[in-house]
């Protein structure tokens, strides 16, 4: 579970935006978009922009590795291992699908996942997924960003960073007693994001290895 940071609501309208970090730092580049609006069919998460980061970052002499990170015994985490189970059902050939319904990657095994990917990939390229906290008015928005995501810092939990890109759906605002509000966030906003966020992926890998 990881947090997101504070929007500047003046920058939100063109996709393109940047985002506060908790500690007050600012980072450029992230892509915030609301989900709401993709049930309306209006907008989407920037799946050209998912092409383009596969693009700078050469994936097609690395070996992808979707890495979903989350526990289905709570609603609201459970947005990483949905995600997961959806990708693993295609059967890409040469991409590798870690953390499902049946096999999820959590707190508890996370070390232990990048350890046996660091080890069986001469070079692997890690596209990491998980929900995030944020605030009440983006409940429902992507996140889209290059660099590590760090699990458990919206839990306040000490997990090593992952991924070289990294996507975050926002199930619910932060606050005090997170664990509670994972575990009473609806499940609903939680398939809606799996949804939107496993076409994304699978659009982007199919962009990218056709053009």
């Amino acid at each position: 579970m990881a947090v997101a940071g504070i929007v500047l609501e003046s920058q939100v309208s063109g996709g393109k935006v940047m985002s506060v970090d908790p500690d007050g730092s600012g980072t450029e580049g992230t892509s915030l978009i609301p989900l709401r609006h993709e049930i309306k069919g209006s907008i989407s998460i920037d799946k050209d922009r998912l092409v383009k980061l596969f693009r700078s970052h050469h994936i097609q002499s690395r070996e992808l590795v979707i890495m979903c990170i989350g526990s289905d015994r709570s609603t609201g985490d459970s947005l990483g291992p949905l995600i997961g189970y959806k990708l693993e059902k295609f059967h890409i050939p040469g991409i590798s699908v870690r953390g499902t319904l049946s096999e999820p990657v959590h707190a508890a095994n996370l070390a232990e996942n990048l350890e046996l990917i660091n080890s069986s990939y001469r070079h692997p390229f890690v596209l990491a997924v998980d929900a995030s906290l944020g605030t009440h008015e983006h409940i429902g928005y992507v996140t889209l960003s290059e660099g590590p995501l760090r699990p458990g810092l919206g839990v306040k939990k000490e997990l090593p960073d992952v991924g070289d890109i990294h996507i975050t759906g926002i199930v619910n605002f932060s606050g005090m007693m997170e664990s509670l509000l994972l575990q009473t966030t609806r499940l609903s906003m939680v398939m809606q994001l799996a949804d939107v966020i496993s076409k994304a992926i699978l659009y982007g890998i199919t962009e990218y290895y056709e053009m």
